[in-house]
């Protein structure tokens, strides 16, 4: 029902293919390609030597923060869920990287319930709902849009993330 994607993903000393398919064992490779290809893994896949069937290291270390971020999000997307959460799962990336993954994430949650937990708000401005949380209590409610119109904590904290000239 619900799947999740940290902000420090877990990866085994597998390949490729065995870390998409953690949680789902009847999972085919046609199910694995599909998920990795929702997941923006598919150039990536096609450029290592031995493509799904590639050994990616101990956690992971054969591979860049956003090719890691991307084998969690198809682990997420193969598993199909209701309700997906996104804990920081951005926060660790460049900024063009976290654009393009920002894009997948959009796509693939079209029709469910997502939650996303962030510090970074380029990561929350396409949502439909806000919830700023000050003191363990929401503080604000709304979209990009109201929230920055409010001028209260989210624009302010948008403020300090955006430079100027891109404001």
């Amino acid at each position: 029902m619900i799947a999740v994607v940290p902000q420090d993903t877990v990866l085994f000393n597998s390949t490729i293919s065995a870390n998409i398919a953690v949680g789902k064992e009847d999972a085919t490779q046609a199910d694995i390609a599909a998920a990795a290809r929702l997941a923006g893994l598919e150039r990536f896949v096609a450029s290592m030597p031995s493509g799904f069937d590639t050994p990616i290291g101990e956690r992971g270390l054969k591979l860049s923060g956003g090719e890691r971020q991307r084998i969690a999000i198809a682990r997420a997307v193969l598993r199909d869920p209701a309700i997906y959460v996104f804990d920081e799962a951005t926060s660790m990336l460049d900024g063009p990287t976290e654009r393009a993954i920002l894009s997948q994430l959009t796509a693939i949650s079209t029709g469910r319930t997502t939650i996303v937990i962030a510090h970074r708000l380029s990561a929350v401005l396409h949502l439909d709902e806000i919830a700023v949380i000050a003191d363990g209590v929401v503080a604000e409610r709304g979209n990009h849009a109201a929230l920055l119109a409010a001028n209260g904590l989210y624009a302010a904290m948008w403020r300090t993330q955006t430079p100027s000239d891109a404001r």
